[in-house]
């Protein structure tokens, strides 16, 4: 499946309090292998860097996505278009079939408007141990290329301990470490 080229980078502005949003842009960030999508949590204190055209009312109101032709996006569309920078391209795909893509155009605003209405305990045993796994094992086998591996770290200063999928501050090292042997 092609990628749009004047979609990426991708700059997704969501909402670092709710823990569905929060638990799928860890996702997306850890599927990310190829660096193609910037995250803004606009949750964070002190967030004031608004997309032009768009206020916070409007930002809480729908995930957003300024893409690096400048156009912006919004609702499922962004959710396609980051599926697609981290290669969930049966993803997309599914959510383009006639018929389902009206559904899900017509649902997502559903759901951004009630997100806070699923118990936290729900929204992390789905997106933080499930896809999580998913995402890691991904992230895993996409990091290591001619003989090999590079090992990210990613630390994010506004997590605690029991909130361990919060990504809004993320920084990131890298090293890379050899797979064969050294003799």
């Amino acid at each position: 499946m092609q990628r749009d080229p004047g979609a990426y980078p991708l700059t997704l502005y969501f909402d670092g309090a709710c823990p569905i949003c929060n638990g799928e842009m860890r996702n997306l960030m850890l599927r990310d292998t190829a660096g193609l999508l910037r995250f803004v949590d606009i949750a964070a204190p002190g967030f004031a860097a608004f997309p032009s055209g768009t206020d916070m009312a409007a930002l809480m109101g729908s995930l957003h996505g300024l893409r690096a032709d400048g156009r912006l996006s919004t609702g499922s569309e962004v959710l396609r278009l980051a599926y697609r920078a981290v290669q969930l391209d049966g993803l997309v795909r599914f959510t383009e079939l006639p018929g389902l893509r009206w559904l899900f155009d017509r649902a997502y605003p559903v759901v951004a408007r009630h997100r806070y209405l699923v118990p936290k305990p729900l929204a992390r045993l789905v997106l933080e141990t499930a896809l999580r796994r998913a995402a890691e094992r991904r992230a895993g086998a996409s990091a290591c290329r001619a003989g090999a591996c590079s090992i990210e770290a990613r630390h994010d200063a506004s997590t605690s301990p029991g909130d361990p999928a919060r990504p809004s501050a993320s920084t990131s090292s890298a090293a890379t470490v050899p797979t064969g042997d050294a003799s």
